[in-house]
Protein backbone atom coordinates (compact mmCIF):
# COMPACT_ATOMS: atom_id res chain seq x y z
CA UNK A 1 0.00 0.00 0.00
CA UNK A 2 1.44 3.50 -1.33
CA UNK A 3 1.85 5.97 2.00
CA UNK A 4 0.48 9.41 1.06
CA UNK A 5 1.66 12.21 3.16
CA UNK A 6 -1.22 15.29 1.93
CA UNK A 7 -0.04 18.84 1.13
CA UNK A 8 -3.43 20.23 3.41
CA UNK A 9 -1.92 23.42 3.05
CA UNK A 10 -2.24 23.34 -0.54
CA UNK A 11 -4.81 24.42 -2.94
CA UNK A 12 -4.83 21.06 -5.01
CA UNK A 13 -2.96 17.81 -4.84
CA UNK A 14 -1.23 15.97 -7.05
CA UNK A 15 -1.14 12.49 -8.21
CA UNK A 16 1.07 11.09 -10.36
CA UNK A 17 1.17 7.59 -11.70
CA UNK A 18 3.19 5.50 -14.28
CA UNK A 19 0.95 3.19 -16.02
CA UNK A 20 0.97 0.71 -18.90
CA UNK A 21 0.58 2.02 -22.25
CA UNK A 22 -2.72 0.50 -23.24
CA UNK A 23 -5.84 1.46 -24.76
CA UNK A 24 -8.26 2.67 -22.29
CA UNK A 25 -6.00 2.88 -19.36
CA UNK A 26 -6.89 6.37 -19.33
CA UNK A 27 -10.62 5.79 -19.16
CA UNK A 28 -10.37 3.35 -17.03
CA UNK A 29 -8.89 5.96 -14.41
CA UNK A 30 -10.80 8.58 -15.14
CA UNK A 31 -14.25 6.32 -14.40
CA UNK A 32 -12.26 4.85 -11.21
CA UNK A 33 -12.27 8.89 -9.93
CA UNK A 34 -15.83 9.85 -11.25
CA UNK A 35 -17.46 6.21 -9.44
CA UNK A 36 -15.88 7.15 -6.66
CA UNK A 37 -17.26 10.97 -6.62
CA UNK A 38 -13.56 11.84 -7.13
CA UNK A 39 -13.52 15.57 -8.93
CA UNK A 40 -10.47 15.80 -10.85
CA UNK A 41 -9.35 19.49 -12.01
CA UNK A 42 -6.80 18.62 -14.87
CA UNK A 43 -5.40 15.76 -15.97
CA UNK A 44 -2.28 15.31 -18.74
CA UNK A 45 -0.91 11.72 -19.46
CA UNK A 46 2.18 11.48 -21.88
CA UNK A 47 4.09 8.44 -23.14
CA UNK A 48 7.72 8.13 -20.87
CA UNK A 49 11.07 7.49 -22.07
CA UNK A 50 10.71 3.60 -20.97
CA UNK A 51 8.53 1.95 -23.54
CA UNK A 52 5.54 0.82 -22.83
CA UNK A 53 4.99 3.08 -19.93
CA UNK A 54 2.65 6.55 -19.76
CA UNK A 55 2.83 9.06 -16.72
CA UNK A 56 -0.54 10.45 -15.90
CA UNK A 57 -0.56 12.99 -13.53
CA UNK A 58 -4.28 14.04 -11.85
CA UNK A 59 -4.89 16.99 -9.74
CA UNK A 60 -7.66 17.47 -7.80
CA UNK A 61 -8.87 20.08 -5.01
CA UNK A 62 -9.87 17.42 -2.63
CA UNK A 63 -7.69 17.71 0.43
CA UNK A 64 -9.13 15.06 2.68
CA UNK A 65 -6.63 12.13 4.05
CA UNK A 66 -9.09 9.53 4.15
CA UNK A 67 -10.56 10.29 0.58
CA UNK A 68 -7.29 10.19 -1.26
CA UNK A 69 -5.77 7.29 0.39
CA UNK A 70 -8.92 5.67 -0.87
CA UNK A 71 -8.83 6.87 -4.46
CA UNK A 72 -5.38 5.71 -4.33
CA UNK A 73 -5.59 2.39 -2.80
CA UNK A 74 -8.18 1.76 -5.55
CA UNK A 75 -6.31 3.23 -8.06
CA UNK A 76 -3.14 1.02 -7.05
CA UNK A 77 -5.68 -2.47 -7.52
CA UNK A 78 -5.68 -1.57 -11.57
CA UNK A 79 -3.47 -3.66 -13.05
CA UNK A 80 -2.19 -1.53 -15.43
CA UNK A 81 -0.72 0.98 -12.59
CA UNK A 82 2.71 0.28 -11.99
CA UNK A 83 3.43 3.10 -9.42
CA UNK A 84 0.96 5.94 -7.80
CA UNK A 85 1.91 8.03 -5.23
CA UNK A 86 1.16 12.58 -4.50
CA UNK A 87 3.60 15.14 -5.25
CA UNK A 88 5.37 16.99 -2.32
CA UNK A 89 4.07 20.88 -3.16
CA UNK A 90 7.45 21.92 -1.32
CA UNK A 91 9.68 19.47 -3.39
CA UNK A 92 8.07 19.50 -6.85
CA UNK A 93 8.28 21.63 -10.30
CA UNK A 94 4.73 22.31 -11.59
CA UNK A 95 4.03 23.40 -15.32
CA UNK A 96 1.30 24.29 -17.32
CA UNK A 97 1.23 25.25 -20.71
CA UNK A 98 -1.61 27.85 -22.13
CA UNK A 99 -2.30 28.96 -25.84
CA UNK A 100 -4.59 31.92 -26.23
CA UNK A 101 -5.82 33.33 -29.33
CA UNK A 102 -6.52 37.48 -28.72
CA UNK A 103 -8.12 39.72 -31.35
CA UNK A 104 -6.16 42.27 -31.86
CA UNK A 105 -5.42 45.47 -34.52
CA UNK A 106 -2.18 47.65 -34.68
CA UNK A 107 -2.70 50.11 -32.37
CA UNK A 108 -3.33 47.40 -29.87
CA UNK A 109 -0.21 45.26 -30.36
CA UNK A 110 2.60 47.02 -28.76
CA UNK A 111 0.48 47.00 -25.43
CA UNK A 112 -0.05 43.28 -25.47
CA UNK A 113 3.62 42.83 -26.62
CA UNK A 114 4.78 44.42 -23.12
CA UNK A 115 1.98 41.97 -21.44
CA UNK A 116 3.68 39.02 -23.36
CA UNK A 117 6.91 40.21 -22.48
CA UNK A 118 6.49 40.77 -18.60
CA UNK A 119 4.82 37.37 -18.00
CA UNK A 120 7.81 35.90 -20.44
CA UNK A 121 5.63 34.19 -22.83
CA UNK A 122 6.19 34.37 -26.91
CA UNK A 123 3.97 35.45 -29.65
CA UNK A 124 3.85 32.27 -31.88
CA UNK A 125 1.57 33.26 -34.54
CA UNK A 126 0.86 36.76 -35.75
CA UNK A 127 -2.02 37.91 -38.30
CA UNK A 128 -3.59 41.03 -39.26
CA UNK A 129 -6.45 41.28 -37.16
CA UNK A 130 -4.81 38.43 -33.91
CA UNK A 131 -2.07 36.86 -32.60
CA UNK A 132 -1.16 33.82 -30.31
CA UNK A 133 0.40 33.63 -27.44
CA UNK A 134 2.10 30.80 -25.77
CA UNK A 135 2.64 31.03 -21.84
CA UNK A 136 4.29 28.18 -19.44
CA UNK A 137 4.14 28.28 -15.42
CA UNK A 138 2.41 28.11 -12.48
CA UNK A 139 -0.92 28.11 -12.58
CA UNK A 140 -1.10 31.41 -10.62
CA UNK A 141 0.66 32.63 -13.42
CA UNK A 142 -1.09 31.72 -16.31
CA UNK A 143 -4.05 33.06 -14.40
CA UNK A 144 -2.39 36.46 -13.49
CA UNK A 145 -1.61 36.53 -17.50
CA UNK A 146 -5.10 36.02 -18.56
CA UNK A 147 -6.44 38.33 -15.81
CA UNK A 148 -4.02 41.14 -17.47
CA UNK A 149 -5.32 40.58 -21.05
CA UNK A 150 -9.18 39.95 -20.06
CA UNK A 151 -9.99 43.63 -21.53
CA UNK A 152 -8.80 42.53 -24.79
CA UNK A 153 -11.52 40.68 -26.98
CA UNK A 154 -10.06 36.88 -26.44
CA UNK A 155 -11.28 34.12 -29.37
CA UNK A 156 -9.90 30.92 -27.53
CA UNK A 157 -8.22 29.55 -24.94
CA UNK A 158 -6.60 26.21 -24.71
CA UNK A 159 -4.98 24.91 -21.26
CA UNK A 160 -2.92 21.52 -21.00
CA UNK A 161 -3.45 20.92 -17.50
CA UNK A 162 -0.42 20.38 -14.77
CA UNK A 163 2.17 18.38 -15.22
CA UNK A 164 5.06 17.95 -12.21
CA UNK A 165 8.57 16.42 -11.60
CA UNK A 166 9.83 15.87 -7.82
CA UNK A 167 12.95 17.93 -7.20
CA UNK A 168 16.54 15.50 -6.84
CA UNK A 169 17.21 12.37 -7.25
CA UNK A 170 15.20 9.93 -5.23
CA UNK A 171 17.30 8.54 -1.85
Amino acid sequence: MTEIKVNKDAPRQVVRMLVDNQPNVLARISSLFGRRNFNISTITASETHIPGLTRITVVTGENDENVLHQIIAQTEKLEVVREIYLLDMKNSVYRELLLVKIRTDKNERSALHEIVDIYRGKIIDLSKNSMIVELTGSPEKLDGFMNMVSCYDIIEVCRTGITGIERGLAE
